[in-house]
């Protein structure tokens, strides 16, 4: 099974969504969130399970993509303007937990 398939059920409830409808996109967020997270942390999870951390960074920042689909900043704190730099520095800083640093 994916990482996609694996991780959509947790993206939904993150997202208090109870439909399907959505399914197919969310997969797509999932599947560019996994590869944004590949990208910063110099790995790649084909098949291996994710680490914790890398995992939830992939579910907030899925769930992001989903809620600003529009370009805004959207979602729960979308009246909070500093919104966006805080969603981007926690995914930076769980990210950087599981990074492979070049010594």
């Amino acid at each position: 099974m994916s990482h996609a398939e694996n991780l959509l059920p947790k993206v939904k409830e993150n997202l208090v969504l109870q439909h399907d409808k959505d399914d197919k996109l969310l997969r797509h967020y999932i599947t560019a969130a996994l590869s944004y997270a590949e990208g910063y942390q110099k790995r790649r999870y084909k098949r291996a399970k994710l680490p914790p951390v890398t995992e939830q960074a992939v579910i907030i920042l899925a769930t992001h993509f989903y809620e600003s689909r529009d370009g805004a900043t959207g979602g729960f704190f979308s009246n909070f303007v500093g919104a966006p730099n805080n969603i981007w520095a926690t995914i930076h800083r769980l990210l950087a937990l599981e990074k492979e640093w070049q010594v």
